[in-house]
């Protein structure tokens, strides 16, 4: 039986960021993958600069644009407004090509990859056995990484507490002409489906467009009819070809713990998406990052190794999380408020959700604050 200190369930960007923080220590780590490498991932693509700047090695290889201007369409009152960067806002990449990439870093330091092992079962104890579709494998420390479902977040007695949201997205083949046009900026288009917004994400020779739903309703919205019409707003006549994608999006986190019987949870297993925008990816890198440092700082001692990772996470990601899941809510639902605010700040408003994806600041801890203030701006 194949023994390791640490494993990590799931090989996308948290789990494999996790993998080689790991790997720069000695600690022996394996990565348990279902499918093989490389792999469609459904997801945008859309990887912003505050997580590319985090990533410990260039990963121009795999990006296939980079975009140093956003446009966001407010469609209920006919604004668009534009923000720009120096260094660019948002680079695209496919995620087979992506993940994989850093799983190949981390196999250059030694970490183990057993792929086409489906998760079956655990075992728990002093080391944990994990029983997989081909054969059991024994680690002291799991690290779940296998995304919004997680089964091994239920394995591991987890009762669901996340927001989880619906999401579609389309890779789409247009015409040449349709594709130079929309192919310029990275486009937002807010209301454009109820309580949600749609993406417009060009990639090499193709477009990812998606809507996605942020605040939930008891009434059903059908996504499909919605991208129909969201194709007529960005002026698109005439589809060559397009795969869909149906996914969820957890964007609230876990409300009790995120280590559990040894395992730590990480990413969108543990919920740590954007709760404004639904950007996964940068956080999820964040996360698995810091359970590695976690359990390298405790000496692979258990109990010390989810004390500091609980700490770690309070520290910065948490907060900043339940800031932007009281600021969605804002957004999203108080939309004369919200559309108010985009005629009278919309240029503010938008630098300031740009210098969050460049890293430059985290969403206001004082909002309530800010939000009267601008209220009363607005108003007198």
């Amino acid at each position: 039986m194949k023994s390791f200190d640490v494993a990590i369930i799931g090989s996308g960007p948290a789990g494999a960021s996790a993998a080689f923080e790991l790997s720069k220590s000695g600690i022996s780590v394996v990565i348990i993958e279902k499918e093989i490498l490389p792999r469609y991932k459904t997801c945008g693509g859309g990887l912003v600069y505050r997580g590319r700047k985090s990533m410990p090695f260039d990963i121009s290889s795999v990006v296939e644009k980079e975009f140093f201007e956003i446009d966001t369409y407010f469609s209920k009152i006919n604004t668009k407004i534009t923000t720009s960067r120096e260094e660019p806002i948002i680079s695209m990449v496919m995620r087979d090509a992506f993940d994989n990439l850093i799983v190949e870093k981390a196999k250059e330091n030694g970490v183990a990859l057993l792929q086409n092992h489906k998760v079956l079962d655990i075992t728990f104890g002093d080391i944990q056995t994990i029983h997989t579709s081909e054969g059991d494998v024994q680690a002291k420390f799991i690290i779940a990484g296998d995304g919004a479902l997680s089964p091994v977040a239920k394995i591991a007695g987890w009762e669901e507490s996340r927001t989880i949201i619906p999401a579609l997205e389309y890779e789409v083949e247009v015409p040449q002409t349709d594709f130079e046009r929309l192919s310029k900026n990275v486009r937002f288009d807010i209301d454009i489906v109820p309580n949600g917004y749609g993406w417009c994400f060009p990639k090499k020779n193709h477009l990812s467009i998606g809507l996605g739903i942020i605040i939930k309703t008891k009434q059903k919205i059908d996504l499909k009819k919605h991208y129909k019409e969201y194709l007529k707003v960005l002026g698109i006549s005439e589809v060559l070809n397009e795969e869909a994608h149906g996914f969820v999006i957890p964007i609230s986190p876990r409300t009790d713990t995120f280590v559990r019987n040894n395992v730590f949870l990480i990413g969108d297993s543990a919920g740590f998406a954007d709760p404004v925008v639904a950007e996964g990816i940068s956080n999820a890198i964040v996360s698995g990052v810091l359970v590695a440092k976690s359990i390298v700082e405790s000496k692979l001692d258990s109990i010390r190794a989810a004390e500091l990772y609980h700490e770690k996470l309070e520290q910065g990601l948490l907060p900043e999380i339940r800031t932007g899941v009281v600021l969605s809510k804002y957004f999203y639902q108080s939309r004369r408020l919200r559309n108010l605010f985009a005629k009278k700040f919309g240029n503010h408003l938008s630098n300031a959700m740009t210098d969050v994806f460049m890293g430059e600041r985290t969403y206001p801890k004082d909002y309530k604050a800010s939000i009267r203030r601008r209220i009363k701006e607005a108003i007198f």
